[in-house]
């Protein structure tokens, strides 16, 4: 049975093939090491920046939660004066609560 690929005879020297093919493996070679720094770069800033989204996304919960903390507080004092304005005694009755 006969192989698909049979073997190449080049025509140029030997010693001139493997200069090349040397050279051309090693620009193989240094163009790869320089398309991995660039992936491991990438991904480091990937992680960072996922890393920065997870921060800030708690960050913006915390606040949230704060947010709706003190509005509910802020309605409990305006029902608390509200309170007090209607249970206001007869011999007080001109005086108010300034209201901001």
């Amino acid at each position: 049975m006969q192989s698909a690929v049979k073997d190449k005879a080049y025509k140029s020297p030997v010693r001139k093939l493997a200069r090349f093919f040397e050279r051309s493996r090693d620009q193989w070679k240094a163009k790869h090491r320089i398309a991995q720094a660039s992936v491991k770069r990438l991904k480091n800033r990937v992680r960072f920046l996922d890393q920065s989204k997870e921060h800030w996304k708690s960050r913006a919960q915390e606040l949230e939660r704060e947010v709706a903390r003190l509005q509910a507080s802020a309605q409990a004092l305006a029902q608390a004066v509200e309170t007090l304005e209607k249970k206001e005694s007869p011999h007080r009755s001109g005086w108010k609560i300034a209201r901001t």
